[in-house]
């Protein structure tokens, strides 16, 4: 029966593997994690004059390089001169050469965002009137290719081998110690060892290419690769390589020193054991949230050790799953029935893990139940959801198995082998007497009846040991309750892998909460235009009129706010403080502070300098974010006189 089940179970693989791939070669390039929420010049925007510089402002902080912001001519000719500088907060901008002539000019950017995955694009702008233009705008195209398939591929199998590393141990520490001198299980997680080890080493190969020019030639460029290393993502490959050093020691004592020692002896190194390995196992899953996801956005010191939890929570579950199916399938010592029962108390502790932590992950990076079904993430989100129904389903199944399993397999072996120890003692006496009635014989004769018992008790010995070993597959095979707790840990093993390939998809997909802002801010870009000239009467600028009244003697008056150009980015801010009579007022101090509700940005505080009677203004004022903001206003008509007035406005 297990001849005939192992080709179903390679056929089962490859089928799993293949469908992974195409999980993988369709997901495209790596999708955007840090969005582009604003710009200025802004995108199909015609200015009547050219720009000093211009400025993009993205949803989270931006790693940028020489070439990471370009601006293109009609021609296609670089016009951006010196490298890109932050602006401030989240804007990044470069400088264009003086005296641009009209023309329609492109915008190219190709960043990494905080969360280590490639951002690139492009948007157009004009200066007096749009043009024809010889640069092609071809939207996102960081991390594609055939490097793009190289990284996601080298993701898939990180997962993968630190799932099984990690899982497999935990299986055999845990809960089957017997395994520890069992060859396929050693197999099992020294394989996991060298997936994780060989993925991360080709990780930070391609990291360079994969954040950069997409090229597989750059793949060895030494340059790239000290650059690589001076960067979050780089730290975390490198940290996990040495971690790895740690996990092969703890492997060679676990399957060396470990299995030696007998039942009591093993007391206290399991212990160290323990300790140890969930120190490197909990490192290994750091490596991983301290550089994605989890290091970024919103609420980041509490996100990460949950993103470890959940990490470890998902390798001893399916880990410990793969590691049983090994120990159902391919191992000649039968699994005890308390190892499995053990196993299925440890993956209940991981569902339950799992799902808090998932919950917790899932609010994080959505933000709202409408971003399940409008963004991709949500979408794969809900994907992984009903996967890991189905995973608990047939763990369900897989439980009701181990509840009805009995150790009929070491009963009967054990009955086998009192039969074998009889028969091997009538064979023992039959020789013996044999010998005994040779001892007339000649010398030469004894000597070679000896020499062929010898060879044929070595045949002998190996033909009942194969026999032996096909009695106890057959014996093991016979157990109905077994057989079903092998068919069902196989399902659930097909369903992980499926499960894995579709989170290695999601974590190179921008989440829903990130995906929402984008659009709200490219919404809100695109109609600021007009309310700003409702706002103000004039184009490119914004002008807000507040009545006041500190309470005090002569305290009324009308403050007056101007933003030009009242965009995201630099802005000139002038403040006008008038008398009812509309003669300016002499006042000690003015303050203003900016505030975007929606997303919780605020208060940005500016104080002006005094420029006359009656007039405040400041520079550079920076709007990190598109949005309705509050611009409230201090006014403070004497020493203890002040009020605080404050009015909405789109700005960018």
């Amino acid at each position: 029966m297990t001849q005939t089940i192992a080709p179903r179970v390679r056929t089962l693989v490859l089928l799993l593997l293949a469908a992974c791939g195409l999980l993988l070669t369709t997901a495209g390039p790596a999708s955007a994690h840090a969005a582009l929420t604003g710009s200025d010049p802004q995108q199909g925007v015609v200015v009547d004059k050219a720009p000093d510089q211009v400025a993009l402002t993205f949803s989270e902080k931006v790693a940028l390089s020489n070439d990471s912001l370009r601006v293109l001519d009609p021609k296609g000719k670089a016009v951006q001169q010196g490298k890109p500088f932050e602006v401030g907060g989240t804007t990044y901008g470069v400088k264009v050469h003086s005296g641009l002539p009209d023309g329609t000019y492109t915008v190219t950017y190709q960043v990494v965002s905080a969360d280590s995955h490639p951002v690139a694009g492009a948007y157009t702008f004009s200066v007096g009137a749009p043009s024809t233009t010889s640069v092609s705008v071809s939207g996102d195209t960081a991390g594609g290719g055939v490097v793009g398939w190289l990284y996601g591929f080298g993701r898939y199998m990180s997962y993968a081998g630190f799932i099984v590393l990690v899982g497999g141990a935990a299986f055999v520490l845990g809960c089957w110690q017997r395994g520890a001198g069992v060859k396929p299980m050693q197999r099992l997680v020294v394989g996991g060892w060298l997936t994780l080890t060989s993925a991360t080493l080709l990780l930070l190969l391609l990291r360079g290419s994969y954040t950069g020019s997409g090229k597989a030639g750059d793949i060895f460029d030494l340059d790239l690769l000290g650059n690589v290393l001076q960067t979050k993502a780089g730290a975390a490959l490198v940290s996990r390589l040495l971690l790895l050093a740690a996990a092969a020691l703890f492997i060679s004592v676990l399957f060396g020193a470990y299995d030696k020692r007998e039942d009591e002896e093993k007391r206290d190194l399991t212990f160290g054991l323990a300790v140890g390995g969930t120190v490197v196992a909990a490192g290994l899953a750091a490596s991983w949230a301290m550089a994605e996801h989890a290091s970024v956005g919103l609420q980041a010191g509490i996100a990460m050790p949950v993103d470890v939890v959940h990490l470890l929570a998902v390798a001893t579950w399916l880990g410990g799953l793969t590691a049983l199916l090994v120990a159902l399938y391919r191992s000649d010592a039968p699994i005890e029935s308390a190892a499995v029962r053990r196993f299925s108390q440890v993956a209940f502790g991981s569902v339950v893990a799992l799902v808090a932590t998932g919950v917790y992950q899932s609010w994080r990076q959505l933000g709202s139940w409408s971003a399940f079904t409008e963004t991709r993430y949500g979408q794969l989100l809900l994907v992984k959801i009903g996967l890991v129904a189905l995973l608990v389903g047939v763990a369900f199944i897989s439980r009701r198995w181990t509840a009805q399993l009995a150790d009929t397999v070491v009963q009967r072996g054990k009955r086998v082998q009192q039969k074998e120890r009889v028969a091997a003692n009538a064979s023992g006496s039959g020789k013996s007497k044999g010998a005994l009635g040779s001892k007339g014989s000649s010398d030469s004769s004894v000597a070679g009846s000896k020499g062929a018992g010898s060879k044929r008790a070595a045949q002998l010995a190996r033909q009942r040991a194969a026999m032996d070993t096909a009695r106890q597959k057959r014996t093991r095979d016979a157990d109905p309750n077994r057989f079903g707790l092998r068919r069902s840990v196989l399902a659930e093993a097909g369903v992980a892998v499926v499960l894995l390939a579709v989170t290695t998809v999601l974590t190179q997909t921008e989440p829903g909460r990130t995906e929402e802002d984008a659009k709200a801010a490219k919404a809100a870009s695109s109609s600021s235009s007009s309310s700003s000239s409702d706002a103000s009467g004039s184009s490119g600028a914004l002008t807000l009129d507040m009545s006041f009244d500190t309470g005090g003697t002569d305290g009324k008056g009308v403050v007056t706010v101007d933003f030009d150009p009242a965009r995201v980015g630099g802005n000139e801010m002038h403040v006008y403080v008038q008398r009812p009579n509309g003669r300016a007022f002499d006042i000690p101090e003015v303050k203003v502070a900016l505030t975007l509700e929606a997303k919780k940005i605020g208060p940005l505080t500016v104080t002006p300098d005094r420029i006359a009677t009656g007039h405040w203004a400041a520079s550079n004022v920076q709007i990190p974010m598109a949005g309705d903001w509050k611009v409230a206003v201090t006014v403070r008509t004497s020493d203890i006189d002040q009020t605080t007035v404050s009015k909405n406005a789109q700005i960018g």
